[in-house]
């Protein structure tokens, strides 16, 4: 009988993954009965989609799956000293990520539990965040303008703005999006997926640490899925939202020390749907002269429902967006200047025909289209003119 030691590295991660996702598999439905025992349950209101009580502390198989593994299991089997170059063992790179992970963890699961108030969820993110900049080096000090322009090499302190602000951003967008069975845990692993595979063969750096981290990732939140897609039994909670959304953010931070325009893009197209979403919803709430923070049901997928899809349908088609901007994001690293820079125009062109199509920024709000209904028929043509005289 083999040992697994034995085996070539390949074997062994392949084997590591797998039983990823089986400790997720079995410990979702765990925590089916335990949310229900200590209250993190999602009760039905006037902004949430579920008819029925669901338990809403599924994000916790996730985060007890990829700790085990990452801080356990990994460091036998990668990460020695010397290993294939880097300096720095396994356990010594992964340890602070679980760490500032586990904090925003359980500031989700309370606030699931007893619902927390907005500053009191904001100082966990902000003390996750804190772990990640002392502890890591994965900040966000340097910023190359696309399009041939200069690099903006930043000091600590506005390192430290900037590393809180995209950590806060991309943690609070993941949880924006979290609106239908499904949804988050999907397009989260497509985007890990995405940003596996940009790390793997288009940062050019040696540290394999990075991918080796967001599959385990991304096999976690597999293991959970089958029960969250609709119909689901369990939801993510603030508990898997939070955490999710940390981990995208932080991981995403060593995409962004790879000091070219095209490594600051990737990251933000393959995180396009909640980025989207969120800068959206922000734009939208402020032209209607309300709070930006403040909730409504003008979300994208609020959008597609109200237009009949059905949640199913809904949460394919987001899929789908999300699979566009993936792969957009992944032709950019192969593409040269120009056809970097004309796919991220009609990138954009595409994106704001979408949200005019679906009005997401509200249905009278739809310049764009406006303009070629403006070209292209002349009754509307003469309307407007009317109108500019009076």
């Amino acid at each position: 009988m083999h040992n697994l030691s034995e085996f070539p590295f390949t074997v062994k991660y392949i084997i590591i993954l797998l039983v990823t996702a089986i400790i997720a598999l079995i410990l979702t439905p765990i925590m089916v009965v335990v949310s229900r025992k200590i209250g993190a349950v999602d009760n039905p209101n006037a902004r949430r989609i579920n008819v029925k009580p669901m338990p809403s502390a599924g994000g916790v198989a996730i985060f007890v799956a990829f700790s085990a593994i990452t801080l356990l299991v990994l460091p036998r089997f990668v990460g020695l000293p010397n290993y294939k170059g880097i300096n720095e063992t396994y356990f010594d790179y992964v340890w602070p990520f679980v760490l500032g992970g586990g904090i925003v963890a359980v500031t989700g699961l309370i606030d699931d539990i007893m619902e927390l108030g907005a500053k009191s969820k904001l100082a966990g993110q902000i003390a996750g965040a804190c772990v990640i900049w002392f502890l890591t080096t994965s900040h966000f000090d340097n910023f190359k303008i696309p399009f041939g322009g200069p690099l903006l090499v930043f000091p600590d302190w506005l390192s430290f703005i900037a590393t809180i602000f995209w950590i806060l951003a991309i943690t609070n967008a993941v949880n924006l999006i979290d609106g239908l069975d499904g949804l988050a845990s999907g397009v989260s692993i497509i985007s890990l997926t995405t940003m596996g595979l940009v790390a793997y063969f288009f940062l050019g750096t040696t540290n394999v640490y990075l991918p080796i981290t967001i599959f385990v990732l991304v096999f976690a939140i597999a293991g959970f899925f089958p029960y969250n897609f609709p119909p689901a039994i369990i939801y993510l909670g603030d508990t898997g939202a939070l955490f999710l959304g940390f981990m995208i953010s932080v991981l995403s931070l060593q995409g962004l020390k790879n000091a070219t325009a095209v490594a600051v893009v990737t990251p933000m197209l393959i995180l396009g749907v909640p980025l989207t979403d969120t800068v959206v919803a922000m734009i939208r709430r402020k032209l209607n002269g309300g709070s930006m923070v403040e909730a409504d049901r003008m979300h994208l997928h609020h959008r597609l429902l109200s237009l009949g899809l059905t949640q199913h349908a809904a949460v394919l088609v987001i899929y789908g967006i999300a699979g566009i901007f993936s792969f957009i994001a992944l032709i950019l690293n192969v593409s040269s200047r120009w056809g970097g820079t004309f796919l991220l125009i009609f990138s954009l062109i595409g994106l704001e025909v979408l949200i005019e199509l679906i009005g997401v920024l509200g249905e009278n709000r739809t310049p764009l289209l406006n303009i070629v209904k403006f070209i292209g028929n002349s009754d509307y043509r003469q309307e407007v003119k009317k109108r500019r005289k009076m």
